[in-house]
């Protein structure tokens, strides 16, 4: 037999699950709402799960944030604008690191829980059944920022549309030849939804195109950027999937003597600010990290509130057309 969960229970009593497990929890719920919980757990026998169970003492006004690296310019800015709008609203964030490891993403959802954090946002890389299942076990409202999964309220950057937008203008300057330098699939948005929506863009005018694939480190970009100096003569512009893969090929191609743009055109993706006043500045889409901080904050504390919010929220993005690309 199926074992009932609250995702059940919402289902059947009309509310939302956040509204389920507040009551679960010990929370506020209107005394309708809470009769009809009530009627669907005694008609369902729904038992809670030991881990929710043990959960006993109030929860904190504290909401954890994992990332998976600290020293990652998108998660330092997002964190600051979680930090100011939690701020504002008499929460305090609590931070942890994964090191962009799955294990610790999920041992990270269960400690959090334990330390009575009241919710979670979740800088997310890839989203595995094992984190389903902690996010069902721990019972409080978790939000998965940057990533999306159609059980998991998420807040998504619009990779593929950006990345079309971005593609296309290189395409209208008559770029014919690129070479793509992404990273593995198993991030979805920056491995699937940005590659995709600059091959899409490229394949409308049957544009060559040569593919890499590396890490989000700099350093691990910048052989790339050296052997691509070999290959100045037929490609004219190198598509990146974020800035810090662009500062990897710019330092390779600056150490094979190259020059960007005139030998050769890089852009970017992310729209970390040193990208402006670097030379040349470089070409990328600016993404509002800050800016979805605060609307993650936001939207966690809704979800506490037991508000309904869209399973999936796009934020904007902004395209920043500067000297690296030559037109």
């Amino acid at each position: 037999m199926k074992q009932v969960t609250i995702n059940d229970i919402a289902k059947l009593a009309g509310v939302a699950k956040s509204t389920v497990s507040r009551y679960l929890n010990g929370g506020s719920v209107g005394q309708e709402t809470r009769d009809k919980i009530e009627r669907v757990i005694r008609e369902t026998n729904y038992e809670p799960n030991q881990f929710a169970q043990s959960l006993k003492s109030k929860q904190t006004k504290m909401i954890g944030v994992i990332v998976p690296r600290l020293d990652s310019y998108a998660a330092s800015r997002t964190m600051m604008g979680i930090d100011e709008r939690l701020t504002e609203r008499g929460y305090q964030m609590l931070v942890v690191n994964t090191a962009q490891q799955t294990e610790r993403e999920i041992e990270q959802l269960y400690n959090l829980a334990k330390q009575k954090v009241a919710g979670i946002i979740w800088l997310g890389t890839t989203v595995t059944e094992r984190h389903l299942q902690a996010i069902q076990d721990i019972q409080i409202p978790v939000l998965l920022i940057g990533q999306e999964h159609e059980q998991v309220h998420s807040l998504v950057y619009p990779d593929f549309d950006a990345a079309y937008a971005l593609g296309k203008q290189f395409m209208d300057w008559g770029h014919r030849d690129i070479i793509y330098v992404g990273v593995e699939e198993y991030d979805i948005a920056v491995g699937q939804a940005r590659r995709d929506g600059f091959l899409r863009a490229f394949q409308e005018v049957d544009a060559n195109v040569t593919t890499y694939t590396t890490t989000f480190k700099i350093e691990d970009a910048i052989p790339i950027g050296e052997a691509l100096a070999e290959i100045t003569d037929r490609a004219t512009l190198v598509v990146c999937a974020t800035d810090n893969i662009a500062l990897g090929v710019l330092k390779g191609l600056a150490n094979a003597g190259k020059t960007v743009p005139g030998d050769i055109s890089v852009s970017g993706f992310g729209g970390y600010d040193f990208t402006e006043v670097l030379h040349p500045s470089i070409t990328t889409v600016h993404l509002p990290y800050r800016r979805t901080g605060s609307r993650a904050a936001d939207m966690i504390l809704q979800l506490l509130t037991g508000d309904t919010i869209p399973m999936k929220t796009f934020t904007t993005f902004e395209l920043k057309l500067r000297e690296s690309v030559d037109i």
